[in-house]
């Protein structure tokens, strides 16, 4: 898919807010019969735009009220290491995103827990499963904004 219409930013747009959202109710909202919308939500996910559908949970009453971000800085920069660190990261359910920074901090880790020992339960199971350097954690007292919307 090379370029997204009018109707495809607003198929999406729709579909980022409830993507529960019956057909009918879809092609409504941006003026497309039922098989049409299916049709470009189909063209959507083939070319890799929509990417999956998930539910969004509240994590305080799933009982992960805390979340917190790690910093790492580190001096290993190999390959092998690399590669520990994504497959260390990848496996911890608790890590809900790892992004590899520019400036002084080399990895924002972006992870919900319980509590505090929580978070002190993954910070030993991560430096337990790869060897780090250099490890903070901020952790978030309110949250101001938090969503997956894109703008489109």
């Amino acid at each position: 898919m090379e370029t997204l219409d009018a109707i495809d930013r607003r198929l999406l747009v729709q579909l980022q807010r409830d993507a529960a959202t019956p057909l009918d109710a879809l092609g409504e909202a941006v003026n497309l019969s039922r098989n049409a919308c299916w049709r470009r939500i189909k063209a959507l996910e083939a070319a890799g735009v929509i990417k999956g559908r998930v539910a969004v949970l509240d994590a305080d009453k799933l009982g992960l009220g805390l979340m917190v971000f790690i910093m790492i800085r580190t001096n290993a920069h190999a390959p092998d290491w690399l590669t520990q660190f994504r497959q260390a990261t990848r496996a911890m359910p608790e890590i809900l995103g790892v992004y590899r920074m520019t400036g002084d901090l080399d990895y924002l880790i972006r992870a919900r827990v319980a509590d505090m020992a929580g978070y002190d339960r993954l910070y030993q199971a991560l430096i337990h499963r790869v060897p780090l350097s250099d490890v903070s954690a901020s952790f978030v007292m309110e949250e101001i904004k938090d969503t997956a919307e894109l703008p489109l």
